[in-house]
């Protein structure tokens, strides 16, 4: 049997290495699933604008500095 020596820096590159593999496939699996449910139809692609509930008055006058 062979026994294998880990040092500290060695765990913790295994470690984050395993972090970024997880990471990277949920971020990645994400963006796949949410284009997959875009080209389907089931989501309403979102561009940020509609958040907005500010009436045009108020930005109007938040412009002429009133």
């Amino acid at each position: 049997m062979i026994f294998l020596y880990f040092d500290p820096g060695l765990g913790a590159m295994i470690v984050q290495a395993i972090v970024a593999a997880v990471a990277g496939v949920l971020l990645f699996s994400k963006n796949v699933v949410y284009k997959i449910k875009l080209f389907l139809g089931l989501v309403k692609e979102d561009n940020g604008i509609d958040d907005i509930n500010a009436p045009k008055a108020d930005i109007e006058n938040k412009e002429k500095g009133e």
